[in-house]
């Protein structure tokens, strides 16, 4: 299969996983049975007393708008599009109480679009809600977004440091301003609403999202969940969601933080009062600060989807918390509750969702759906008229009937405020107190910028990774620095100083000089990654690849001292790249104003320090790849606790304490560590999800039987019933079955373990006679910057199948060295298996699972020493 077949083909499965029923993926923890109602204690929950108060003639405005609505109007309130699948037309026809652009989506589909094109596109939407030619109403939309770290889906804007290194700066007024500037730079677009903070407490660093959390301890997160929503939004009772402000909404309610081995959308299964003393306090900072929104979360706890959750949504959030804003699904969450899928779940709105958030084409049968589920009794009129109050109380508040229209707020088309020099001021002042120092080896730092300084390492002159996930697109790939106008990388500040000082300066990503430098100040680090994509097995930093390793060691033999800077979205174990550096800074993910490191890495020309280091850790460090370490553990022995940080000031015990020298490098062969991943066992495991392909086409396998050009499919039965699959080539197509799962998936362990990819086979007796092409398995990645597999690695089975006696069921194992040696990357896998051919086969499958030499029996193998 060519590149450009492969990718289309990849494209195709990508797009039917979006649009598929997940209510068949099982929902339920393996780990833990649900919560049984008997369980609960609401007790446990306060009720918050939120700095907004209610307001009699507000609320009697609510009253008198609802009694007008129809019950059309109403469930149009509730339904959240997305811009790429709705026109202003559509917004004239229903009138869609809010929509959003969800990351990398921007105005005409172009993502260098310009502030006039998101005011263009705020303004026409804005007059297509209020027009009541067709719809009737007059009910303004909003527009929310995600402005997680600076408005940071539009070019050129300001972006600040992620969460996760603001929590090291631990200076809640500051990020108090940080908010206030985003909100500034937000409404310039027209935009009324914003999808931040978000406060989860992240106790596993192998999630992916582990730097969108301040902190691992509650006690950051409650704080910093207060001072961003009064940035966003004001203080109730002076600037209270003023012309200058947004709709905050803390995210996402409850428990992201704290799923089973981080993995991404998983299952929480922390006690109630953990669940409160732990994963809450964000929201209690948050809503007693008067937040207006708050947005569920796609885990579950013990097994119940958040969306789906009765308890949790209406019996804590709203009646005992007393939270009177509206709750809003994530993206196509409700369609994960078990019995829902994205244009079809009353379970949802029954549990307490105010707002469906619903990309792609499901809005308008989950909008007709829910009409007709109310006119049927299966959602109580009640559980309307709850939900379209709460979502007008907010508009109301938030001025939206009585402010001018996007196009001539304020701060509209005001363009000089996005990215302005206060505000990326206020920017570097974040990176200089987040930086982290780990070690100063014989006091290395400060730098005089009159050295001979060599900067290595691919983070080094590089805006988009030093800025992560969530910058400009999703994930944060596929941007070079011209993305960033205004920004600037770690290299130009240092280059900057140095020039102005007299020094001398050169950048050679792989550490190439002419003349020996004084010093090496070597940036390296994760590649940038968001939600599901980010999610890791371990902990272990180039797990199998240490290329910044060996630029680290390289330096080190050729006589140079090596200043480390770490660009990294978590805590990482670094344990040969720790001894290797002379001085070892985390950065974590500074965001478009790199520039400012050289403040704290570099002396002014007079030799005095310009700016000590303030960060501290707001997460502990690991000691090995496999440790899961929070503050507070009973057995807590981290590399570097929690609140660890050196100063130009001395800090001579903490470097006695932790020389962090000589560190242990050998990654843990726990073989209590040890396990397969099982892909197909009877049924299709999770996280994978089962396709039938044939050339361009792609459809989910959810029943029985299904065919598509080429090939049909059906279940059989090898041991009991339906527990293996066939399928039948015709030749007319290049077809077969592929797994895949909906974000990258860490296998690293499986190579590590020396493990094949093992599948149960047999054929038809005719395939000797007939098959006249190869049959190839596959595995494929996502190769950076495109999430839809577009790395792949194929071996020829051919040769075993036709070995084999006709109905009879075999092993046949690949060691995964076949596909490494191809390229495959272990770390970034998104389809484990997938079997196609385009010639003629009746090929049958059972069981397929990784599996290490420890549990070879008797099959067909091929080694790939």
């Amino acid at each position: 299969m060519n590149k450009l077949t492969f990718a289309l083909l990849s494209a195709a499965v990508f797009l039917a996983m979006q649009g598929c029923n997940s209510a068949t993926q099982e929902q339920a923890s393996n780990h833990e049975a649900s919560t049984e109602q008997s369980d609960r204690d609401l007790s446990i929950w306060p009720t918050i007393n939120s700095a907004v108060k209610t307001d009699a003639a507000l609320e009697q405005q609510v009253k008198t708008m609802l009694s007008t609505m129809t019950l059309e109007q109403k469930i149009a309130q509730m339904i959240q599009p997305e811009i790429r699948d709705i026109t202003t037309e559509d917004m004239r026809k229903y009138g869609f109480g809010s929509y959003l652009n969800g990351g990398g989506a921007f105005p005409n589909n172009n993502k260098h679009a310009t502030p006039q094109d998101w005011i263009a596109l705020a303004e026409a939407m804005y007059q297509a809600s209020i027009d009541d030619s067709l719809d009737g109403s007059t009910i303004p939309t909003m527009w929310g977004t995600d402005a997680v770290h600076g408005h940071n889906n539009v070019i050129g804007a300001t972006l600040f440091p992620h969460n996760i290194g603001l929590g090291a700066a631990y200076n809640p007024e500051l990020v108090e301003k940080i908010a206030k500037i985003t909100a500034t730079e937000v409404m310039v677009t027209g935009i009324d609403w914003v999808f931040a903070p978000t406060v989860a407490t992240v106790r596993d660093d192998r999630w992916g999202r582990a730097y969108e959390g301040y902190s691992e301890d509650p006690e950051i997160v409650k704080s910093y969940a207060a001072a961003v929503v009064k940035g966003l939004q004001g203080h109730a009772g002076s600037d209270f969601l003023g012309d200058d402000r947004v709709i905050s909404t803390v995210k996402h309610f409850i428990g992201d933080g704290g799923t089973i081995a981080g993995d991404d959308q998983g299952d929480n299964i922390s006690s109630e009062q953990a669940l409160y003393n732990i994963h809450a306090q964000g929201y209690v900072g948050g809503l007693t600060a008067g937040a207006q929104s708050v947005m569920a979360s796609f885990n579950s706890w013990h097994g119940d989807k958040i969306h789906g959750n009765g308890y949790l949504l209406t019996e804590v959030l709203k009646e005992k918390m007393g939270f009177d804003g509206f709750i809003v699904g994530d993206w196509n969450g409700h369609g994960q509750i078990v019995g829902c899928t994205n244009d079809n779940c009353p379970q949802a709105a029954n549990a307490g969702l105010d707002i469906f958030m619903v990309p792609t084409d499901a809005w308008k049968p989950l909008l007709e759906n829910t009409i007709a589920q109310v006119k049927q009794g299966v959602i109580p009129q009640s559980r309307i008229d709850d939900a379209v109050s709460r979502i007008l109380r907010v508009k109301l508040r938030a001025g939206l009937f009585s402010k001018p229209s996007p196009a001539k707020r304020l701060y509209s088309g005001k363009t000089e405020l996005i990215g302005s020099e206060a505000h990326r001021e206020v920017a570097r002042q974040a990176v200089r107190e987040s930086l982290v120092l780990l070690k100063n080896k014989a006091n290395i730092l400060p730098l005089s910028p009159k050295l001979n300084i060599l900067v290595a390492g691919d983070a080094a002159d590089n805006i988009g990774k030093q800025s992560g996930g969530w910058s400009i697109t999703w994930q944060g790939t596929n941007n070079s620095n011209a993305d960033f106008p205004g920004g600037s990388s770690i290299y130009d500040g240092l280059a900057q100083q140095v020039q102005a000082a007299g020094g001398t300066i050169s950048l050679s990503e792989n550490g190439q000089y002419q003349q020996k430098p004084d010093v090496a100040i070597v940036v390296f680090g994760e590649e940038p990654y968001a939600e599901g994509h980010g999610d890791k097995d371990n902990l272990a930093y180039q797990r199998g690849l240490k290329t910044d390793l060996a630029l680290l060691k390289k330096l080190k033999s050729q006589g140079i001292p090596v200043v480390s800077v770490f660009i990294s979205g978590r805590p990482l174990w670094v344990n040969a790249e720790l001894n290797a550096s002379d001085a070892f800074v985390a950065a974590w993910l500074p965001g478009s104003e790199g520039k400012a490191v050289a403040d704290v890495l570099l002396t002014d020309k007079a030799h005095k320090n310009q700016h000590d280091f303030k960060g501290k850790l707001s997460f502990s460090w690991p000691k090995t790849a496999t440790q899961t370490v929070n503050r507070f553990d009973d057995d807590y022995q981290p590399l570097l606790p929690y609140g660890y940080g050196l100063t130009y000031r001395g800090d001579t015990q903490q470097k006695q304490k932790y020389p962090l020298d000589g560190l242990s490098e050998q990654l843990s062969t726990d073989a209590s560590l040890a396990k397969s991943t099982v892909v197909f066992s009877g049924q299709v495991a999770k996280p994978w999800r089962m396709f039938l392909t044939s050339s361009l086409q792609a459809a989910e396998l959810l029943s029985n039987s299904a065919m598509l050009p080429g090939i049909v499919y059906r279940t059989v039965d090898k041991v009991v019933q339906e527990d293996a699959f066939r399928f039948e080539t015709d030749g007319s197509a290049k077809a077969g079955i592929i797994f895949s799962s909906s974000f990258r998936e860490d296998l690293s362990f499986e190579l590590e373990q020396k493990s094949s990819l093992v599948m149960t086979i047999k054929h038809d007796g005719a395939f000797n006679k007939t098959a006249n092409k190869p049959v190839f398995v596959e595995m494929h990645c996502e190769s950076e910057g495109d999430a839809m597999g577009s790395c792949r690695a194929a071996v020829n089975i051919e040769k075993q199948l036709k070995a084999l006696p006709a109905g009879q069921w075999q092993d046949i194992a690949i060691d995964l060295r076949c596909f490494a040696k191809q390229g495959i990357q272990m770390d970034k896998i998104v389809s484990p298996f997938a079997l196609y051919t385009a010639g003629t086969a009746k090929i049958s499958v059972s069981n397929i699972i990784f599996e290490s030499p420890e549990n070879e029996q008797e099959r067909l193998s091929i080694n790939c020493p």
